[in-house]
């Protein structure tokens, strides 16, 4: 991956890849990699720009109770993504925004890392060019969640609006994508768990969610992964195609 970025010269390189996937843990790889050959790196994910929980709370309250749960298109600071990656393009010091998943809330910006110049920036994220569905397609609830607390459709057609119409200034951003494809979605709660066992392993203090919520979590992610598994193999310039033990197939 690292000898593609560099042979297209690709300053923003983007990894794409549905929840649990090991996208984090191949940035951080290839940042190794880059920084043992003397390149400037820094890695970003799409869930750093989330918003805070108070103006997720704030959105709740306006729009659907559902925009509340930290994820789906809709609840990111498109803006503040967009200002991050323009200011290491150009090589202007910047503070790199941070989320922590477990208080489920953005850090303080005194506690952001500061990158003064970068030669390759890794930007991860679960959805990242995604397309948006069209209007009919939204009219079916797809899983419990929307049948049971999305029954007129307004939170699923809000994300899908925010979709198409905010993400786009974002993915223009993103030079080059690599697609980490699992064999299915099925294979996404059983991730998701690790990926939180991992998160809660790590901490010595209470929080996370357990089996049964992080079940409920991962479907309000389905219908967006759903069209990511469907659009990113012919949206994305490489396909990494993956077992459910997440090792490359073929």
């Amino acid at each position: 991956m690292l000898d593609d970025a560099l042979a297209h010269d690709s300053r923003v390189y983007a990894i794409a890849g549905l929840q649990g996937s090991g996208k984090s843990t191949l940035a951080a790889q290839v940042a190794a990699l880059a920084r043992g050959r003397g390149l400037r790196v820094a890695v970003l994910s799409v869930d750093d720009f989330y918003l805070g929980r108070r103006e997720r709370l704030n959105l709740a309250r306006r729009v659907h109770p559902l925009l509340a749960t930290r994820g789906p298109p809709g609840t990111h600071d498109v803006t503040l993504a967009c200002e991050t990656l323009d200011a290491l393009r150009t090589g202007v010091p910047v503070r790199v925004p941070r989320f922590d998943k477990l208080t489920d809330t953005r850090r303080v910006p005194t506690r952001w890392p500061r990158v003064e110049a970068a030669d390759l920036v890794l930007f991860e994220g679960w959805f990242l060019k995604t397309p948006p569905q069209m209007p009919a397609e939204l009219d079916e609830p797809i899983n419990a969640v929307e049948r049971e607390e999305d029954r007129d459709g307004t939170w699923r057609r809000y994300c899908n609006d925010a979709l198409g119409r905010d993400y786009p200034a974002l993915w223009s951003r993103l030079d080059r994508m690599l697609f980490l494809q699992p064999p299915g979605f099925d294979t996404v709660p059983e991730w998701r768990w690790q990926q939180e066992t991992a998160l809660r392993a790590a901490r010595t203090t209470r929080g996370g969610m357990d089996r049964a919520q992080v079940a409920r979590f991962v479907q309000v992610f389905e219908r967006v992964s759903r069209q990511a598994l469907q659009h990113l193999p012919g949206i994305a310039e490489w396909t990494l195609a993956l077992d459910a033990e997440r090792r490359p197939r073929g």
